[in-house]
């Protein structure tokens, strides 16, 4: 056995984190990563695959509740910056925005590729259009980015594709033109009759086929959850409706441990239902092969984009669930992806943003390049009118 400062990358939520871990020849968690992080000089990186981590957690060993936590760990940005003595931060950081450049900073290489395209927007919500705070029921986006976000509608189908419930992400943003893909887009709904929407794209209304069925289901994994997550403090217990998730951002790290045991105890009893984890969030949710990049691809195929070449779909989010969205446009090889994150991730993601407040400084500008676009094709038509 041998001790090793190693980077520790989850291929899902692209974190990664400096630790010194013991590495021995058993160990089947850590596997070499097909593409490594930048070289740091004398740093060993492994990649720890959060797929092995989720498929060595058996309900009935409690020794798997330590791969469990250590993988609610990886998800904590603030783990980074825990062990700065054992690489250059600044020197990942540098290296990862080479290859995942600002998209403000790119932005006329960005709207190059786009032109003579439709583009259409995608756009997480918690991260992305708010900012994460504490109490999920007080993620409020302001009125700013709610003016930003209705005028991008304007000018380009739009999409809030988010882990929560529709309803609720509804109640947040409260723009009747837009479409919304709730629990991670098993429930779809597009544009109030009555919106600026042209007619023939209202009241798009999906679900998987077998979704309707796991709802009694998801309800009493709810309560169940509520009961035996109450001892601990700070844990928050939200019903998605199709999904149920469990922050535990308040949680003291001391209990995770805590946590995890209470969440397992009660999923042993439904082997319907799988779990994932995002920002900070335990989420569990049917064995549906459904996730963001699915409701991506379903909501151009509604608005008849699905086999045309001349769309442009633009994904923004900052969740490892944004993945599959930009896994599927980065196979699609059309359209790009936008991570928002302040710290360094594997991702399949092209461009990057560090916050809502540079999402919503893109947006704009998104927005003032398709009017100045729109006013010098009619300055063109018009003085080939005159000629």
């Amino acid at each position: 056995m041998t001790k090793q400062n190693v980077l520790v990358s989850d291929t899902k939520s692209g974190l990664s984190m400096a630790i010194t871990v013991a590495v021995t020849n058993s160990s089947s968690l850590f596997t070499t990563a097909a593409q490594k992080p930048p070289a740091v000089p004398g740093t060993t990186y492994i990649t720890i695959s959060k797929k092995k981590l989720l498929e060595n957690l058996e309900i009935n060993s409690g020794a798997k509740i330590n791969a469990w936590v250590d993988s609610m760990r990886a998800s904590s940005p603030t783990h980074l910056k825990s062990t700065p003595s054992l690489l250059s931060v600044d020197d990942v950081h540098d290296s990862w925005t080479q290859q995942h450049p600002s998209a403000l900073e790119m932005f006329e290489q960005i709207t190059n590729a786009s032109k003579g395209k439709q583009i259409v927007m995608f756009l997480d919500y918690d991260g992305t259009l708010s900012p994460i705070v504490e109490d999920p029921d007080r993620a409020f986006m302001s009125d700013a980015m709610r003016a930003t976000v209705r005028k991008v509608a304007r000018y380009f189908p739009t999409a809030i594709v988010s882990g929560r419930c529709r309803d609720k992400v509804y109640s947040f943003v409260q723009l009747a033109e837009l479409y919304y893909a709730g629990s991670h887009g098993m429930d779809i709904k597009g544009p109030s009759k009555g919106s600026q929407r042209k007619k023939g794209a209202e009241a798009v209304l999906f679900q998987p086929d077998t979704a309707s069925e796991f709802l009694p289901m998801i309800d009493e994994v709810y309560e169940a959850l509520l009961e035996k997550t109450k001892s601990t403090d700070g844990a928050i217990v939200e019903n998605n409706k199709f999904c149920v998730s469990v922050h535990f951002r308040c949680v003291d790290e001391r209990k995770w441990v805590e946590l995890a045991q209470q969440v397992k105890s009660v999923l042993k009893d439904y082997p319907k239902l799988r779990l994932t984890q995002g920002r900070k969030v335990l989420e569990i949710r049917p064995t549906i092969k459904w996730d963001k990049g699915k409701a991506l691809e379903f909501l151009l195929e509604s608005l008849g984009y699905a086999n045309r070449k001349d769309v442009f779909p633009v994904y923004i989010g900052d969740d490892r669930t944004d993945e599959d969205a930009f896994k599927v446009l980065k196979e699609r090889r059309q359209g790009f992806g936008i991570l928002v994150s302040k710290t360094p991730k594997e991702t399949s993601a092209a461009y990057s943003l560090q916050e809502p407040a540079e999402v919503m400084n893109f947006l704009q500008r998104l927005v003032q390049w398709k009017k100045s676009s729109r006013r010098q094709f009619r300055a063109s038509r018009k003085s080939e009118e005159i000629n």
